[in-house]
């Protein structure tokens, strides 16, 4: 078989089976069987099968995945992820959307902390939206900022899914790590400039009203008490990698002694907390594991049909600019986004692309990187922007799917304009990995 019809019946077979409602691993599971009995026979096909989803899960670099889980799972379910959200309260003062800025700004803290984007929307929603209703905040100022900064989380180490990209795509997970930190930082800078300007043409849309004046001692002490702790868990995540101290794999276990030291030395660690933490951290792990193992085959399918170097030929034959070709494979993204979960988007476009993008000769961390942000705008587009419907569960009664969405539109085009950024000036992306040599 040639690797045009190879290629045509697995996403054919794909789309097919994700259609009838099926389990993303599954539908990947039964085309990945398909594929080997089709290439090599039923009994090397099947011994195929077996050797490569073995091969993908015996990996070093998949350590981080479980480690990361279970650090997030034990700062969020001591507490203490709230606690320096509180502290940040205490800093902000008078600034108008002052409680929108406290959403953009905790959610990069807890990004930093934590992988998990959903856990880090319901949790700044759930604490500050019921505030910023009786301070009188509009859908704008209140659901919008949080939806924008709850996707930080796939921006920012620890982020799981940045693990799971460098896997599938075979990205140096410690580099593409340390890479998306800048972007990060200049998408959280963008929210606050967009916030400040937009409370200042309408003051409406976040009220002012009177703030309990907090000491300066006092704030001086919860933050060294609650916050500087905290700093050293994200060094342990991210300062250890840059520095060459660590790999990712002992960074992710270094930030996970971490957690379990404060959360000790606070007083918060129980068994009930160890217990319940490492139930949700098998569950979520077992999950993202076999989606590896089912992508993993699935790329290695694509590879022996030659349908991965195919494409790159075809790609390099065609008249048009490398970087046009990028782009449409970012509008593409972009596209499923609104109508496939983030994970599908990896396992299906990853292995096609990655090729194409080595082919032409461009970095494969800043792809990359771009294909993150392109997967966390998708979050927050519909019809199936998964962080919406996780603030519809904590939003106050009477508030629409289309209020929500509406909330998050400037966000999505600030993060489209980074995209961009990033795409024209790679330095924004590649210059701290850089000194990582």
């Amino acid at each position: 078989m040639t690797w045009q019809m190879v290629l045509t019946a697995l996403l054919s077979g794909l789309v097919l089976l994700m259609l009838t409602g099926m389990p993303i691993f599954l539908a990947f599971m039964i085309v990945n069987f398909a594929g080997v009995i089709m290439l090599f026979g039923m009994e090397n096909g099947l011994s195929q099968y077996v050797l490569s989803m073995s091969s993908a899960l015996n990996s070093f670099i998949l350590v981080p995945i479980p480690m990361f889980v279970l650090l997030g799972e034990i700062l969020f379910r001591t507490g203490l992820a709230g606690k320096v959200l509180d502290v940040l309260d205490q800093w902000m003062g008078k600034i108008p959307g002052r409680l929108s800025l406290l959403a953009v700004l905790g959610g990069t803290v807890l990004s930093a902390l934590n992988g998990s984007s959903i856990a880090s929307t319901v949790l700044l929603g759930s604490m500050l939206v019921p505030e910023m209703e009786k301070k009188g905040y509009k859908k704008p100022m209140s659901v919008g900022p949080i939806l924008g900064s709850g996707g930080l989380a796939v921006m920012m180490p620890p982020s799981s899914l940045a693990i799971v990209l460098g896997a599938i795509a075979e990205i140096s997970i410690g580099k593409l790590l340390v890479a998306i930190v800048v972007p990060c930082l200049v998408m959280t800078a963008l929210y606050v400039a967009y916030i400040i300007i937009r409370c200042k043409i309408d003051p409406t849309l976040a009220p002012k009203y009177n703030v309990d004046s907090v000491p300066f001692s006092k704030k001086m002490k919860d933050t060294v008490v609650y916050v500087l702790p905290m700093s050293l868990i994200i060094f342990l995540v991210i300062g250890v990698v840059i520095l060459g101290i660590a790999t990712p794999t002992e960074a992710a276990a270094s930030g996970c002694f971490g957690a379990f030291l404060l959360a000790a030395l606070y007083g918060k660690l129980s068994w009930k907390v160890i217990k319940e933490s490492a139930l949700s951290t098998v569950k979520m792990s077992a999950m993202i594991l076999i989606i590896i193992a089912a992508s993993t085959t699935y790329s290695q399918i694509l590879a022996f049909s030659g349908a991965g170097r195919g494409l790159g030929n075809l790609v390099s034959g065609l008249d048009i600019p490398p970087l046009a070709v990028i782009g449409l494979m970012m509008l593409i993204v972009f596209f499923m986004g609104g109508f496939m979960s983030l994970v599908s988007i990896m396992m299906i476009c990853l292995p096609i692309f990655m090729p194409v993008v080595r082919g032409l000769g461009f970095s494969d961390i800043w792809f990359g990187v771009m294909f993150l942000l392109n997967i966390e705008i998708a979050q927050m587009t519909p019809p199936l922007g998964v962080n919406v419907y996780a603030m519809a569960g904590v939003a106050p009664k009477g508030t629409t799917l289309m209020q929500l969405f509406g909330a998050a539109a400037p966000f999505i085009i600030m993060n489209l304009l980074i995209l961009v950024l990033i795409m024209f000036f790679p330095s924004v992306a590649l210059w701290l990995p850089g000194l990582m040599q």
